[in-house]
C-alpha cells in the first residue's frame, strides 16, 4: 500500500491520485465501548475516511470464530458506524466483503481493547482476531491494547494509548510490513509523559500457574465456575511484550499468520519422511477446502 503523509494526515495512492486512507475500526468490547471511542480517535488522527464496524455486545476472548450456526444481523448507526451481532471477525468480513466492498478499507485498527493482549493472550484475543481477518483479506490490520492497572477499582487510562497510538501507526504504515504479518501493539498503564519509549518485542509465554478456576455455588446450590488469570507480576524476559508493559514501555510486536513451526517440520520429516513430489495431473479435479 502506498501512502503519504499530509498536513497531519495520511493519503493512499489510487488510480486517481491520492485520496484519504481509508480505516475501518474494529473491536472485541463491542460497539458501547469506551476503547472503541479512542480507536476512533486515533483513526480519525491519520484520516477523514473512518469507518466503524464492531460487534452489538462484548465479545472478550472470542478468539478467531466466525458464526455459522445462525444468520448475522447489521444494525446502522450512523453514516459509517455499524453493529453486528456477532464476533469479531464477522464484523471485519462484513466490514471488507459487503459494507464496503465497493471501496475496501486500506487498513484495519482493532481496539482499543480493555487489558492488554500479550503472550498467550494473542491465542484467545478477540482484538487481535479482528486483525487477524483484516490481515487474511490482504488488509494490511493493527490491534491496539491498553494495559490497566492490578487495582480493580482504578479506571483505565487511555492516554497513552490515545497519545502515543497515532505516531507510531504512522512510522509503521511508512515503513511497510510483509502481507501475511499483523503487528500487535500494546500500550502500559503509564500517562503518557511517563512512558519509557518504544520496544519492538517478540511473543512472551505466562506462567500457566496464574490461570484460576474459581467456583462458586448459585442460590439453587448448583456449581458454576469463573476462568481467569490471577493478576500477578511474573519475571519475564527482556525482549518479550510482557517485559516492556512491564517496565513501561509501549510494545509492538508483528505477528504471522503461519504458525507452521520449521524446526519440527524437519524433525517429524527424520521419522516419518519427506513427501514425494508429485505434479498434479492435468483435469484432475483437486479437493476444496471447507469450514466445519
Amino acid at each position: 500500500m502506498a501512502a503519504k503523509k499530509a498536513a497531519g494526515k495520511i493519503k493512499a495512492a489510487d488510480k486517481d491520485g491520492w485520496r484519504p486512507l481509508r480505516i475501518l475500526v474494529s473491536n472485541d468490547d463491542g460497539i458501547h465501548a469506551p476503547g472503541l471511542k479512542i480507536a476512533e480517535k486515533i483513526a480519525r488522527a491519520l484520516s477523514d475516511d473512518v469507518w466503524v464496524i464492531a460487534p452489538e455486545t462484548e465479545q472478550s476472548g472470542a478468539s478467531h470464530s466466525l458464526t455459522l450456526s445462525h444468520p448475522l444481523r447489521i444494525r446502522k448507526i450512523s453514516p459509517k458506524k455499524y453493529a453486528v451481532d456477532g464476533t469479531p471477525t464477522d464484523c471485519v468480513m462484513m466490514g471488507v466483503l459487503h459494507i464496503m466492498k465497493d471501496h475496501r478499507p486500506d487498513l484495519v485498527i482493532s481496539g482499543v481493547n480493555r487489558g492488554s493482549n500479550i503472550a498467550d493472550d494473542v491465542t484467545y484475543s478477540g482484538t487481535i482476531a479482528a486483525a487477524m481477518e483484516g490481515t487474511v483479506l490482504g488488509v494490511p490490520s493493527i490491534a491496539l491494547s491498553q494495559a490497566f492497572s492490578f487495582d480493580q477499582h482504578v479506571q483505565v487510562r487511555w492516554s497513552a494509548a490515545e497519545t502515543f497510538g497515532p505516531p507510531v501507526i504512522r512510522k509503521l504504515l511508512a515503513a511497510g510490513w510483509p502481507k501475511e504479518v499483523l503487528v500487535n501493539i500494546n500500550f502500559p498503564d503509564r500517562s503518557p509523559d511517563r512512558v519509557e519509549g518504544v520496544q519492538v518485542t517478540s511473543q512472551g509465554k505466562r506462567d500457566q500457574a496464574i490461570l484460576h478456576v474459581d467456583e462458586r455455588v448459585d442460590a439453587r446450590g448448583n456449581p458454576y465456575f469463573w476462568l481467569g488469570f490471577k493478576r500477578i507480576l511474573s519475571n519475564p524476559p527482556a525482549g518479550t511484550d510482557l517485559r516492556a508493559i512491564y517496565d513501561g514501555f509501549v510494545s509492538v510486536t508483528p505477528l504471522h499468520l503461519n504458525l507452521t513451526e520449521a524446526a519440527t517440520v524437519k524433525a517429524f520429516e527424520t521419522v516419518l519422511g519427506k513427501p514425494a513430489s508429485k505434479t498434479p495431473r492435468k483435469g484432475k479435479p483437486q479437493p476444496k477446502a471447507i469450514i466445519g
